[in-house]
């Protein structure tokens, strides 16, 4: 793995430093806007609206990974997300008349947000058209800042191009979430941010959706360190990112599933695939099941409330192959509604064995449910639900079927507890838990 060969100061690593390659800007970024003067001119430009997310070192995570790991909770950030870095940013560039004319979007939250909180401190009309599969708490704090909403389509893709319809219809001024340049520059902000904290930082890990953020983040960190290791991370079920870069050319996926829903993304940004292709050096995919167990431990041992695409850099952690590195995990957004939150941590339980199901077959007499009940309790098991099924077969002096679901203290905890079941003659079989 590449590293830096010495230890520098935040001023050697910013712009004008003369860091070995941190003033090589390619022609192409600087004409169209990814280079340290832009970023530099952005990370001024947005601590007019933007909160300072410092970065929190986990010791949890540091633990679990053998790497001194730090977390960028743009969670907190006003908007509750990140987006309002490069809403803002671009916005800062339209013209009055462009502004004038009413700005519009597509988002699935987020970013809709961002344009929202920027056009209102600019004196802008914005209208934001979200898939109706939208968290409300994000569709509620969107008309909150005073934006039309506009519910359509399933997926983010659909939303987009019910927004360019509107855009021609009326004249409005688009600002795309993710596949512009000046959004990108807007949202690598955050970049600037971790290298002054963390200047020996060694790797970034970056959520990609459409890539505006990896875009952003990666070009920067590039450009002020060219060895550190800058990691997209993907959801499994919306991974058009990596079958991208897989195929050499920008992709569109037939369909996604995921519930991390702010990457839901069937198509990456065109414009910006030239850059993630020079800039990313790998990219991690995640199932929805790890990042159920990612907002468990986030709420349990740090106290923050993340939502699912703010997860994927936490769920990626075990997967990254190193040892006794700096590591910066980007937590992008928060935004996450109660019900969802409900049956995330629901999941998550389940998934730690927290909360199990049993089956048990036991004769249908006096004494009997007292009895499994006592050894449960002995075992310091707690009993949620009792569900009593006399016609499990046609003769109930045989068996019925009692369903019992607990909490435990996890796998281990439940494993003490049905082998005390079996202990007592008694045959326990784990079922799906529905609570």
């Amino acid at each position: 793995m590449r590293k830096m060969e010495k230890q520098s100061s935040v001023e050697e690593l910013l712009p004008g430093s003369g860091v070995p390659g941190a003033q090589q800007t390619s022609e192409e970024e600087n004409r169209e806007g990814l280079s340290l003067e832009k970023f530099e001119e952005a990370s001024e430009t947005v601590k007019k609206v933007t909160l300072e997310t410092k970065l929190v070192f986990s010791e949890q995570l540091s633990a679990q990974t053998g790497n001194k790991v730090y977390l960028k909770p743009e969670n907190l950030q006003l908007t509750g997300a990140y987006k309002l870095r490069g809403a803002y940013y671009k916005i800062s560039t339209l013209t009055e008349e462009e502004r004038a004319r009413g700005l519009i979007t597509a988002s699935a939250g987020n970013h809709a947000q961002g344009v929202a909180y920027a056009a209102k401190s600019y004196g802008a009309k914005a209208t934001i058209v979200m898939p109706t599969t939208t968290p409300l708490i994000k569709v509620n704090r969107t008309k909150g800042y005073g934006a039309q909403v506009v519910l359509y389509g399933d997926v983010y893709d659909e939303a987009c191009e019910k927004a360019y319809e509107l855009a021609a219809e009326h004249g409005y001024t688009f600002i795309h979430p993710f596949d512009d340049l000046d959004v990108a520059t807007g949202q690598g902000t955050i970049a600037m941010e971790i290298f002054k904290e963390l200047p020996t930082v060694d790797y970034i890990l970056v959520p990609i959706g459409g890539g505006g953020l990896a875009t952003g983040v990666s070009a920067l960190a590039k450009l002020l360190n060219p060895q550190i290791r800058v990691i997209g991370v993907e959801p499994a079920g919306a991974s058009c990112m990596q079958a991208s870069l897989a195929a050499g050319e920008v992709v569109t996926l037939p369909k996604v599933n995921t519930i991390a829903d702010g990457t839901a993304v069937k198509t990456p940004g065109r414009k910006l695939f030239p850059y993630l292709r020079r800039n990313l050096d790998d990219i991690i995919t995640v199932d929805d099941g790890e990042l159920v167990v990612a907002f468990l431990d986030m709420v349990e041992n740090h106290k923050m409330v993340v939502e699912n695409s703010g997860l994927l850099t936490v769920a990626a952690l075990k997967h990254l192959d190193v040892k006794n590195k700096k590591v910066v995990a980007i937590l992008s957004g928060g935004n996450m509604d109660v019900i969802t939150m409900s049956s995330v941590v629901q999941q998550g339980l389940i998934m730690r064995d927290r909360v199990f199901t049993l089956s048990i077959l036991l004769p249908d007499k006096p004494g009997e449910l007292h009895k499994v009940s006592g050894i449960i309790a002995n075992a310091d098991g707690n009993v949620v639900k009792l569900e009593h099924n006399q016609f499990v077969t046609t003769n109930r002096n045989v068996a019925v079927e009692l369903r019992i679901t607990m909490e435990a203290f996890g796998t281990e905890h439940k494993r003490q507890i049905m082998e005390a079941l079996e202990k007592d003659g008694y045959q326990p079989k784990q079922v799906t838990t529905n609570i």
